[in-house]
């Protein structure tokens, strides 16, 4: 039963929903294309290495760089203006990118891309707060607009595949103009506009220490995933860290400041972010690894790897689909302890994997951790916006972006670091090979494989066997690292949410304190 108390979204609202999934949709497109057209647009504008990494990289970074300052600036200016913005922004530099003529020019696109993309995300959710006053019905809204974002992922590569066997490689960045069109047209007519009553001006140091805190904390902690520790990432992490606790000083001394820190004394704010980030850190870290093992371990090509992922993204969308429904009947605490229960079982089934016959293993343990953790993405981020104010909502999406965004990072690093540490350790050195081939075969489970290529069968096949065992050794310890990481969550959750009732019996914190204001 949906709060009786609380005004109900109609057609007008829904339809807007679907204006806002667009650009969700296109920003995960838009993650994974780029990596089909690498070899293309290489061969092209023949950027360097360095150059390369940073077409790569900037999109991200500065995405990550730029949500607090803009879902902040859209509680402001408008969220409904700042999406319109953000998406002319959008289509301008999609257009740049795609006849950008040098390596240095797709950089500078890349970079105005990341900028318009980071407008995006806070823009549409807190929009959807705005729409979807009932708690059941804006829960719903928010596992719509998810499925919106992974159904991209799955797209993406289909869609960026077709696009190259036909086009140039600048045509997978001209697929945004379209939608854009689209979002240009509709947002006006169907999504209402919101700001905060009484907001002051955007205050530029917050603005430049939110910068200089996440930047380089987040390239940071990508080069320790990428290359292991060194200096250069040390200090720009220790960098970020002392430039974080400065922009939060500096907010609490502020009237109006950038970031409201008092949202961090909700309890159900702060629960639910740190659960949100805990999770997050496990996502990409088993993906990396589940895929490096089905093409080195199983032997499958690029494509057939990604098709195998179908079912984890399918019971990810069913996860979604279904958790609005059970937690219309039951405690999210229950809900979302009950998903974690049955991610807990798929990573304890992926730790089962042995070096080689492990397809089945993969698939289904992927499967199950991404549906287990579905209650969590909807719920957790439900709530989170839901424990702010209506005028602090686009500051609480960007929050909860951002953590995610680190957090992803950090799980890249941490999982990453811990598999290969333990796959260094168990690899076993077979006869026949000298100093630098078993040192560079030890290193990593690629260059065991490079290193077999230039051997004799009988040799080759020892290096291997015993890559693929070391390689699933590490597998097992990442899933059993992950399942500890898991039931924190779970105790967090049980412990901070559990005098929350069923959705379909209250209203959030934010609903009980204040109304929206439209103009």
């Amino acid at each position: 039963m949906n709060d009786s108390s609380r005004p109900q979204a109609g057609r007008r609202e829904w339809a807007g929903l679907a204006v806002l999934i667009l650009p969700t949709l296109l920003l995960s497109i838009d993650m994974s294309v780029l990596h089909l057209a690498v070899p293309a647009l290489t061969e092209d504008l023949r950027p360097t290495g360095a150059q390369l990494l940073w077409i790569s990289d900037i999109y991200g970074f500065l995405i990550a760089g730029f949500l607090i300052t803009m879902g902040t600036l859209g509680d402001r200016i408008g969220r409904r203006r700042l999406l319109v913005i953000g998406g002319v922004a959008f289509a301008a530099a999609s257009v740049l990118a795609a006849y950008a003529t040098t390596p240095l020019l797709l950089i500078l696109a890349r970079a105005l891309l990341g900028v318009a993309g980071a407008t995006l995300m806070p823009s549409t959710l807190s929009l959807i707060s705005n729409m979807f006053l009932d708690p059941a019905q804006r829960t719903k809204a928010i596992g719509l607009w998810m499925t919106g974002f992974t159904g991209g992922m799955i797209v993406g590569p289909l869609v960026g595949g077709l696009l190259l066997e036909w086009f140039w490689w600048g045509a997978v960045f001209l697929l945004n103009v379209p939608v854009m069109v689209v979002l240009l047209v509709a947002g006006p007519l169907l999504l209402p506009e919101y700001r905060a009553p009484g907001a002051g001006r955007v205050d530029l140091v917050s603005v430049v220490l939110s910068l200089g805190a996440v930047l380089p904390t987040i390239y940071g902690v990508k080069e320790f995933a990428a290359y292991g520790l060194s200096w250069p990432p040390v200090l720009a992490v220790v960098a970020g860290l002392v430039l974080a606790v400065s922009f939060v000083r500096r907010q609490r001394l502020l009237a109006d400041p950038l970031l409201d820190v008092s949202l961090f004394a909700n309890r159900q704010f702060s629960v639910c972010l740190a659960a949100l980030m805990l999770v997050t850190l496990l996502g990409p870290g088993l993906s990396l690894l589940t895929g490096q093992y089905l093409q080195l371990s199983e032997g499958l090509s690029p494509l057939s790897a990604g098709m195998w992922m179908v079912p984890m993204t399918a019971a990810v969308i069913v996860g979604f689909a279904i958790t609005p429904r059970l937690a219309a009947r039951f405690r999210p605490v229950g809900v979302i302890a009950g998903g974690l229960a049955v991610a807990v079982l798929g990573v304890g089934v992926l730790a089962q994997v042995e070096a080689t016959g492990g397809l089945a293993y993969v698939v289904a343990g992927q499967s199950l951790f991404f549906a287990g953790t579905a209650p969590l993405a909807v719920l957790g981020i439900d709530m989170v916006v839901g424990a702010a104010p209506p005028e602090r909502s686009g500051s609480a999406a960007a929050l909860s972006e951002t953590g995610q965004e680190f957090s992803a990072a950090l799980g890249l690093a941490v999982l990453g670091s811990l598999s290969a540490v333990v796959y260094r350790t168990s690899f076993t050195s077979p006869g026949g090979l000298d100093g630098a081939a078993i040192g560079a075969a030890r290193e990593t489970f690629g260059g065991a494989f490079a290193v077999a290529a230039g051997q004799p069968a009988e040799v080759a096949a020892a290096v291997l066997t015993s890559a693929r065992a070391a390689f699933a050794d590490g597998l097992a310890a990442a899933a059993i690292a992950s399942v500890v990481m898991l039931v924190a969550a779970a105790a967090l959750v049980i412990a901070g949410l559990r005098h929350l009732p069923p959705l379909g019996s209250r209203a959030t914190v934010a609903a009980e304190s204040s109304e929206p204001t439209s103009s």
